[in-house]
């Protein structure tokens, strides 16, 4: 899988959430200014020579949605960053959250209950 640029990656959230949509819904999900309609068209077609969109003509136009799910996505670039910057160590990943975000004690134990749950959760 690839990294996303920035453009890119605005633009599958959008369609993530859309679930599908044509060139002037993805438009209208951007803040103002809105990116130009042939701008974002070219993204789309990028995206879809990358394998993160498919699209199906309808028409004159065409209706595109996500490829790959925003939780593959986001499990790429966490496997990415865990990886390259903490030499696949979470828990150097973990404390280098907690350090840059200053948390305390008792946040810290709630993000391990937090984390415990969730596994729990996948075990079912």
């Amino acid at each position: 899988m690839k990294t996303l640029t920035k453009a890119e990656e605005q633009i599958m959230h959008i369609l993530w959430d859309l679930k599908e949509g044509i060139v002037k819904q993805v438009v209208e999900g951007f803040n103002q200014p809105q990116p130009a309609y042939t701008t974002v068209a070219t993204v789309l077609k990028v995206l879809g020579k990358k394998g993160f969109v498919a699209h199906k003509k309808i028409g004159n136009t065409y209706l595109f949605s996500p490829a790959i799910s925003k939780k593959e996505y986001t499990r790429y670039q966490f496997s990415s960053l865990l990886k390259n910057y903490f030499n696949g160590s979470f828990p150097k990943m973990a404390m280098f959250f907690a350090k840059e975000n200053n948390l305390t004690i008792e946040e810290l134990e709630r993000v391990m209950k937090m984390a415990e749950s969730e596994l729990n959760k996948d075990e079912l």
